[in-house]
């Protein structure tokens, strides 16, 4: 009796940690997804930014038609990105055109003086920060789902159910050196 009694309670508390741990799991991905989707409203708001400061600095400043079709060009990719790889390297792509294109404001004096631009610009750079920080949200709720992924024995319950390690948001090589613009 006194056996069995050890053994029930064994295998209870087994169950519970499973069950536990399984809950455990579904909420950390459930994390990485909303976190995602935070990075993901914040790429939206700088895309509906974009069209605005384009179309204000375009009439003042038509030599510079690259780095706006660059920008173009990134925001539709991202537009038809089906996974979150090719989202961030769209996303990248835009944040060298907008590195570019804020070096080549920082040149013309007559655009910086402009109202209208000054204000988006100042938008813009908002917008980059609640994106910088939003990545950084994700990628700690990334690094907290890989913990629990790789820790043992919550890697034996990770593994019966399904759950995997996630990417963690990184820049694209290069991201680290300033953009160079020549005239």
């Amino acid at each position: 009796m006194k056996k069995t009694t050890i053994l029930l309670v064994i295998i209870v508390l087994a169950i519970l940690y499973v069950w536990s741990s399984y809950n455990g799991f579904v909420g950390a991905n459930e994390a990485v997804d909303k976190q995602w989707a935070q990075v993901e409203s914040q790429y939206q708001r700088r895309f509906d930014l974009i069209p605005n400061l384009v179309e204000s600095v375009k009439g003042i400043m038509n030599q510079e038609q690259k780095i706006f079709g660059d920008l173009a060009e990134a925001r539709t990719r991202y537009s038809g990105a089906s996974n979150v790889s090719d989202r961030v390297g769209a996303a990248n792509q835009v944040e060298s055109a907008l590195s570019r294109l804020l070096v080549v404001l920082e040149n013309y004096p007559i655009l910086k003086s402009a109202e209208n631009v000054q204000t988006l610009m100042v938008q813009l750079e908002g917008s980059e920060n609640r994106i910088s920080v939003e990545r950084q949200r994700f990628n700690d709720d990334v690094r907290g789902l890989n913990v629990k992924v790789k820790k043992f024995p919550g890697n034996i319950v990770a593994s019966v159910f399904g759950f995997n390690e996630r990417e963690y948001f990184e820049a694209v090589s290069g991201a680290e050196n300033a953009p160079e613009v020549k005239f």
